[in-house]
């Protein structure tokens, strides 16, 4: 421990010191698409290395500079060239991949369609000359907000065919939502469906963005995809339904050149205040970042069957799901609907039926299949998976090691990854074939990637210590502006820890991370997560993870509570295993269980168990509603939840356990 506040408040305290390791299996390494330690280490410089990886994808004309960093923090990643990222996706496939399938999509009723290459390619086109028809032209903004159907992708790469720039607004967001995002783009098209299927319900898309489209001028043409074919209102010379658009539009279109550095999309931040975030990427950089991180990370192979169960809605969606297994050739699955639809089972039966290779998925999932029990798994053959992979937040050590027990069965390779909706792809993660894991780290910066952990004034923390993360130098896939406002981009993700005056631009992530004394980075969540206990700073992460090392839990959830003795107090909320009874004997268990593995000032105050926590839609936990139930203040925002009723139980559960469990010790 630090030994003075002051000492405390400069960085973030690495308590968990997790021992286990997976190394690769020879017989992994042999195959694998990466597998040795210099191509892991990059064996030369960053803008080298992006350069020799350039062939990934397929360019019209070449760059006459690699990267241009002369007006930091804007950067521009192969300058001058010329392509359309549609044609690596597509059209290069056609020579050798056109009758192999790209996507296998499964609905969530159970309907099913298979897409090859070609049809692919032959149905962007005649979206594309449709919604060229409608008016769009390059640099043009469509808006889409749709479920999780083959005309989402489609809509995609017929909006960047174009050289349009699309903004895809996730189909569990309200009408509030879509309305401000598409004014914020200026977009003239919106895609929608008329409904979607979700956990056995009908969501009604079209409806709400009805209403969005109230205050919505910029929009002159909606297109309706008929998902259920519901009956819905159609504004005449307005709507128009999808597959009439494009009965009568030829399967071939010549692709709109555009520049390396042209806007490919803009895709909003979640939980933003006031005017929203809309993160701008661009063209080469980005689908180059995301086609390699996508072959070595995943190690796709040509007869892979490959499976992210994320929405296009989110940043891994349009990079994991449509334009770095397109570009790569790789034939993936794409399923519409939840997990537990119509059984607890339903993601190992996709597994089954369609012989994935490689599944990606998120923590919060994870947990829920440990809260339903393994026999949901041991239901299915899994024997086709041969890499497992996680997303969207850090894991906790004891859902990885059940992730790699029960669904990789041990013999699959586990790739915990890190990055963001502005980075763009994968920057920290597992090679492997060449990474020797441990459970809950994200390993080490991928080639080509600088990375580092920093205390308050910037400085980099030695190994064994924790900080806040931050990135050294410019990747192909960054982010490259907030669209329409560059100072709050230069503010919000280069004012922290760079210094101008020493031309040195460092990103900040927004996390917090520890790093080993073997150099492992290990995700501490946002800085927003951090608890500041009698002066130790102290994760939310780590505490969870203790929680959840627990036999008896499933998932927890902590945050930090307003403590006039210690500042802050740890509240924790808890989910347990199955049949389990939550009581006071197993709540002291629990809160000595956390001083066991991690010391007693990081023992909860507060237990609080409950049935479900607050989760999006996208399933992160809401940890700003259960502050607010911790300190007892009046709840925020609860529209964006998926199962927003859970919230006045975990209250009352909270008031009523608040008389009865004493402070930290």
């Amino acid at each position: 421990m630090p030994e003075s506040h002051d000492e405390a408040a400069v960085t973030i305290e690495a308590l968990m010191d997790e021992q286990r390791t997976f190394p690769p299996s020879a017989e992994f390494r042999a195959q694998a698409n990466v597998n040795s330690e210099s191509e892991y280490q990059g064996g030369e410089d960053f803008v080298k290395y992006w350069e020799k990886q350039a062939h990934h994808i397929q360019w019209r004309s070449p760059w006459t500079e690699v990267l241009d960093w002369s007006n930091p923090p804007f950067a521009k990643w192969f300058v001058g060239a010329k392509l359309n990222v549609t044609e690596s996706c597509l059209d290069r496939h056609l020579v050798d991949k056109a009758d192999k399938v790209a996507y296998y999509f499964e609905g969530e009723p159970g309907d099913s369609r298979t897409i090859t290459y070609r049809e692919l390619y032959h149905e962007v086109n005649q979206f594309a000359n449709g919604l060229e028809e409608l008016g769009v032209r390059k640099g043009d903004r469509i808006a889409i907000y749709m479920g999780m159907v083959p005309e989402l992708p489609i809509a995609l790469l017929a909006s960047a065919r174009l050289g349009a720039t699309h903004s895809v607004v996730f189909g569990g967001f309200s009408s509030d939502a879509l309305r401000d995002r598409i004014n914020d783009a200026e977009a003239k098209v919106l895609v929608t469906c008329d409904e979607s299927w979700r956990n056995g319900s009908r969501v009604a898309l079209k409806e709400y963005a009805d209403h969005a489209l109230e205050e919505t001028p910029s929009i002159e043409k909606v297109v309706v995809v008929a998902r259920t074919k519901a009956a819905i209102n159609m504004v005449e010379g307005r709507d128009v339904f999808y597959h009439d658009l494009i009965a009568s539009q030829s399967g071939e279109k010549v692709a709109t050149e555009t520049d390396s550095e042209d806007p490919l999309f803009i895709l909003y931040t979640s939980g933003t205040t006031a005017r929203p975030k809309g993160i701008q990427h661009t063209t080469g950089g980005y689908l180059l970042g995301a086609a390699v991180t996508h072959k070595n990370v995943f190690d796709i192979k040509d007869d892979d069957v490959y499976w992210c169960t994320a929405d296009i809605g989110w940043v891994t969606g349009h990079s994991y799901i449509v334009y770095g297994p397109l570009a790569n050739g790789t034939t993936s699955v794409l399923y519409e609907g939840v997990p537990n639809f119509p059984d607890k089972d339903r993601f190992w039966s996709i597994v089954e039926k369609y012989h994935v290779s490689q599944f990606y998925t998120a923590p919060t999932a994870i947990r829920t299949f440990m809260k339903w029990g393994s026999e949901y798994a041991d239901r299915h053959d899994l024997s086709s998976l041969k890499l497992i992979g996680t997303v969207g937040e850090p894991i906790n050590p004891e859902a990885w090691i059940w992730y790699n027990q029960t669904i990789g069965h041990e013999k699959c390779p586990v790739v915990d990854t890190w990055w963001q909706t502005e980075t763009g792809h994968i920057m920290i993660s597992p090679l492997p074939g060449v990474t020797t894991t441990k459970p809950g780290s994200a390993t080490m910066p991928l080639p080509g990637i600088g990375a580092d952990i920093v205390d308050d004034e910037g400085h980099s923390v030695p190994l064994g210590g924790g900080g806040y993360l931050v990135l050294t130098h410019p990747w192909p896939g960054m982010l490259r502006t907030i669209y329409r406002d560059p100072e709050r981009f230069k503010d919000v993700y280069w004012g922290r820890f760079s210094k101008p005056s020493e031309n040195k631009w460092v990103y900040f992530a927004g996390d917090g991370a520890k790093r080993d004394t073997d150099g492992y980075y290990w995700l501490l969540g946002r800085v927003d997560d951090v608890m500041n206990i009698s002066g130790h700073r102290i994760s939310t992460l780590e505490v969870e993870s203790a929680l959840v090392d627990h036999p008896a839990v499933a998932e927890a959830a902590v945050v930090g509570r307003a403590d006039a003795t210690t500042g802050q107090a740890i509240a924790a909320f808890v989910t347990l295993k199955g049949t389990v009874e939550g009581n006071e004997t197993l709540l002291q268990e629990l809160r000595n269980h956390v001083a066991t593995k991690i010391g007693k000032i990081a023992r909860p105050a507060s237990i609080v168990f409950t049935d479900e926590l607050p989760k999006t839609r996208s399933g992160k936990i809401m940890r700003r509603l259960l502050r607010d139930i911790s300190e007892q203040r009046q709840l925020g925002d609860v529209t964006t939840l998926a199962n927003a009723d859970v919230v006045k139980e975990i209250a009352d559960r909270a008031n009523s356990a608040a008389s009865k469990q004493g402070s930290t010790e």
